[in-house]
């Protein structure tokens, strides 16, 4: 046996559970599944399946379903054993809890109350891809999944341009290729990347090139599986002093002061303020 019967507190215990190979549970989850009173889950099917490949035994414990469209009724239900002084062990389907995944309200509401809330850590594919991407990983931004709409998926990439950090994003089999097109449009298609499917199973791959490259990888093909994307953060080129003069004479031509030195900051992505007192000097020359 893997697994150890261990004295709970009183509690909410969030539990994270492998993204693909069954074997990647901790040893510390495993003994929250088998020591809770109550048990609840995301899918209540591939957790029931996960605690029978390590022989976790349920002794007459339910699991309770509590996913996205649950609603309030079955996080009350959760909540009234917290407050009846039970221990309850609640697993997301892969991965850790709430990334991308359910159980914030349940976690907020549970530390609203003055329950303890904890967590067996574990497998989490956006920090996987970040490890195998081969991109900066000093800062990064989980942007989740992207919306459907193409419309509403671009606005929500070019929010995201000047992000200074890594960005990680999930992504549909289904979606990943329109996907990868907006964002080499939006951000532009020689900002380096990565695509990462299938974290942990056997058929895991990870691509890497520009996001051009990227794109026109995958137009016409079939992907399947569980996706993250990855994109480089955005690095400004380096500006002449002598660009921005040149830049900023020609905008004086035509312009005010105040709207030439917003032009020229646009242009070069640069801050305004330096912009405009060298258009003032400019300007009384």
């Amino acid at each position: 046996m893997n697994f150890q019967k261990v004295r709970l507190g009183a509690g909410l215990y969030f539990v994270a559970t492998p993204i693909g190979a069954a074997r990647d549970i901790t040893l510390r989850a495993l003994d929250v599944l088998a020591s809770a009173d109550v048990i609840a889950a995301e899918d209540t099917r591939s957790l029931r399946r996960l605690m029978e490949i390590h022989g976790v035994p349920l002794e007459g414990r339910r699991i309770l379903a509590y996913h996205d469209h649950s609603g309030a009724g079955a996080r009350g239900k959760i909540l009234d054993s917290l407050q009846d002084g039970k221990s309850v062990a609640y697993a997301s389907e892969a991965g850790m809890p709430m990334i991308a995944d359910p159980g914030y309200d349940l976690g907020r509401q549970a530390a609203e109350a003055g329950h303890t809330v904890t967590c067996a850590p574990g497998p989490s594919a956006a920090l996987m891809a970040l490890t195998l991407a081969g991109l900066p990983t000093d800062a990064f931004f989980f942007a989740g999944f992207l919306p459907n709409a193409k419309g509403a998926r671009r606005s929500r990439i070019e929010a995201l341009r000047d992000v200074p950090g890594t960005l990680v994003f999930y992504e549909s089999p289904k979606r990943v290729a329109a996907c990868l097109s907006d964002l080499a449009d939006v951000l532009g298609g020689n900002r380096q990347a990565a695509m990462c499917r299938e974290l942990t199973k056997k058929f895991e791959e990870v691509r890497r090139g520009s996001l051009e490259e990227l794109a026109t990888d995958l137009q016409g093909q079939t992907v399947k599986g569980e996706i993250v994307l990855l994109v480089d953060r955005g690095h400004s080129e380096t500006v002449n002093e002598s660009d921005i003069e040149e830049a900023l004479t020609r905008a004086l031509e035509t312009h005010s002061v105040r709207d030439a030195a917003d032009l020229v900051s646009e242009m070069y992505k640069l801050p305004r303020r330096p912009i405009y007192q060298k258009a003032l000097k400019l300007g009384k020359g």
